[in-house]
């Protein structure tokens, strides 16, 4: 049998967008409203921790220059950054919900995965990096403070682990809110969120017990190394919250789990005789891509073979909502091969 060549790999061209904004329909005939509203949500946890983080930062810059302290400019530091990348994730959230069009057929889903990457770079340059330096500053020149200095400090400080602790708080129920478990911060916008504000949690607390100890000790040795120790604990986040971000942009593939269903949804199918490859990537949050390579039962028409790839497709579509670009390429084998099929043979049913 002479199989075609080309099996084309989507029922259609990309759905348009809709007259009322939403998100475009799946293969399948649903949409994607339950996503925007999840979306929804994240922006407010975005938008409270960009709040927060923005008080937060005026008043630990504040108070580290008029204390002095290297450990609170250090955390003033740490809430600029944050505060960036909270206006990184706002655009995340705005640019990866646009419809597909002719220059990005699969959509703009990725753009989350690099506006995550870019916050991750916000934190290591300008916390991670501004926290070495002023630990390094305070070993070597010393620091001298009032005792209305670690008064005023510590107060900040105090505020700012009462507001970081609300927005992680806030972050938390948005995670219970998606069913929690690491399958909720599959989001990067929800993922970085959490990750900045209980970084920033563990960071005041460490500045409050460098500056207590200062002024107990009169050492500045001990909230410089607090300093220097609040710059380790944001590098390691920002090279956690990148490595996942650039996983995700070079083309990260489905969990095993999901590509082992899909397989064996394909091999369930009685026309089909071998399943020779399956490649899937992550094009964004609720779309993935999948490519698979099968070797169908000798003597279908190039008309069966059509409505057979629309069936899959279809009930790969309703048992995988997420699986919205789908792509089937029909292998051909030898004709001695074929004939020994298990398909062919009768052993599974065959067309």
């Amino acid at each position: 049998m002479k199989r075609p060549e080309h099996t084309p790999g989507r029922e259609g061209p990309p759905a348009p967008a809709r007259g009322d904004g939403e998100p475009p329909a799946r293969p399948d005939g649903s949409d994607r409203r339950a996503g925007s509203k999840t979306d929804r949500h994240t922006k407010v946890t975005v938008l409270v921790a960009l709040v927060a983080n923005l008080v937060i930062a005026v008043a630990k810059a504040a108070g580290g220059v008029l204390a002095g302290s290297p450990a609170l400019l250090s955390e003033a530091a740490h809430s600029v950054a944050d505060s960036l990348n909270e206006v990184f994730l706002l655009a995340a959230l705005r640019r990866s919900r646009r419809p597909a069009d002719t220059r990005h057929p699969f959509g703009y889903g990725k753009e989350r995965f690099f506006w995550s990457l870019l916050a991750a770079v916000g934190i290591f340059v300008m916390g991670g990096c501004f926290s070495f330096f002023q630990g390094f500053e305070a070993l070597r020149g010393g620091a001298e403070e009032k005792f209305s200095g670690y008064v005023a400090g510590l107060i900040v400080l105090g505020v700012a682990l009462l507001a970081e602790g609300a927005s992680l708080l806030r972050a938390l129920h948005q995670v219970r809110r998606q069913g929690g478990g690491l399958g909720a911060l599959r989001d990067p916008a929800l993922r970085t969120v959490v990750a900045e504000d209980a970084t920033a949690v563990l960071g005041v607390t460490l500045a409050l017990v460098g500056m207590a100890l200062h002024m107990v000790t009169g050492q500045v040795a001990w909230e410089a190394s607090a300093s220097l120790a609040i710059g380790v604990l944001l590098v390691y986040v920002a090279y956690r919250l990148g490595r996942d971000a650039r996983d995700q942009l070079i083309g990260e593939a489905a969990d095993p789990e999901q590509s082992g269903r899909i397989r064996a949804l394909l091999r369930a199918q009685p026309e089909i005789d071998s399943v020779e490859a399956l490649f899937t990537m992550k094009m964004g949050l609720e779309s993935t891509l999948v490519a698979a390579r099968i070797d169908l039962a000798p003597g279908l028409d190039s008309e069966q073979v059509e409505e057979i790839s629309v069936r899959i497709k279809r009930s790969m579509a309703r048992m995988f909502p997420d699986t919205d670009q789908i792509f089937l390429d029909v292998t051909d084998r030898p004709a001695g091969e074929a004939q020994e099929s298990p398909a062919a043979t009768g052993e599974r049913g065959g067309a």
